[in-house]
Order: structure tokens, then sequence, then C-alpha cells
């Protein structure tokens, strides 16, 4: 009988150890948590699936496009394909592009990647946008100060999302290069 005592009493001490010692570390489920309260409301409203219709420099365009968080939700990627088709078959528009927001700067960092040409990755290929409101203007600066901008803006009596293109010459003046709307399927 005291034998059977002393070995619940020391399951019972070994529960109350590892259990405290547990406490000691931040388990992984509160990790994950702080990770998603960084998390961004306006970000999270943007994923999802969605259709995107509009213009596109002189064509009228129709996109599918597909939005969710990765990595721990510290990057939302947007994966954008053309409904319209090149020669060989392929997409004539494909993208994937990656939004973090960088918390020194208070801004939102972009890296968009398509098959229309390539950055080499240089500073340039990074764009850049401070959130106002429910909207936040990209922008994307070559050394010689042209560049482009592009607005993501959302409307949330209609739960869409437009994107506002447009070429920025060396004097910085725009000039339009896409309107489009996101829908969601």
């Amino acid at each position: 009988m005291t034998q059977r005592i002393c070995q619940h009493s020391l399951a019972f001490l070994g529960l109350v150890l590892i259990l405290a010692s547990i406490s000691l570390y931040p388990p992984i489920a509160h990790a994950q948590d702080r990770v998603t309260s960084k998390s961004d409301s306006l970000m999270d409203r943007l994923t999802g699936e969605w259709v995107m219709a509009g213009k596109i420099g002189k064509e009228q365009v129709t996109h599918d496009v597909h939005v969710d968080w990765i990595l721990k939700r510290q990057y939302i990627r947007i994966h954008d394909v053309s409904r319209e088709k090149d020669a060989d078959g392929e997409f004539a528009y494909e993208a994937w592009i990656h939004i973090a927001w960088d918390e020194e700067n208070a801004e939102y960092v972009v890296m968009w990647l398509d098959n229309t040409g390539t950055t080499n990755f240089a500073a340039e290929g990074v764009g850049h946008g401070k959130p106002d409101g429910d909207r936040i203007p990209f922008v994307w600066k070559s050394a010689d100060g042209s560049g482009i901008q592009n607005v993501f803006a959302y409307d949330r009596a209609n739960d869409t999302w437009s994107w506002t293109i447009d070429n920025v010459d060396k004097s910085g003046t725009p000039s339009p290069f896409a309107r489009v709307t996101l829908k969601r399927k």
C-alpha cells in the first residue's frame, strides 16, 4: 500500500514538474498567436479567390487571382494569372507577388515577380507603401527618378479591391497604365 502511494505521489510529482517546465517555455501555439496578432486586417481582406477585370495598357483583361498568407502569416502571397493565353498556350501574364510588413519603417514592402521582365532583385524591384486608411500606395522607384505607382484600394461596402497602376516619368508625372477591379469568386 505504501509503495502504491509512493508510486502515485511520484507520478503526480512528475506531472507537476512537466507542467511547470512547460510553462517556462513559450508554447508553439503562443508563438503562432504572436505572429498572427501582427497580421493586418486590411491584408486579411485581401485573402481569397478573386476575378480581376479591367484595362491594362489598351486591352481589356480578365485574370484569376489567388491570395493567401504564407510563412506563419508573415507574407501575403498573390498569384495572378491572365485568362488570356499567348501564342504557345501559356498565360499571357503571370505574377507572383509577395507583401510583408516592415515594422521599422511602418510600411509594406512588396516584391512583384512576373513574366514580363526581371529586375535581378535590384533595390528598385522592391516597392514600398505606407498604408493610408483602406489604401496602400505602393511605389517602385528607379535611380533616375522614374518608376511605377500601384495603389491598392479596398472598398468595404462592396468587398472589392481596385489596383490603379501608373507609370511615373523622371519628372514625377504619372501616366495611366492599368485600372482593374478585383471581385470575389
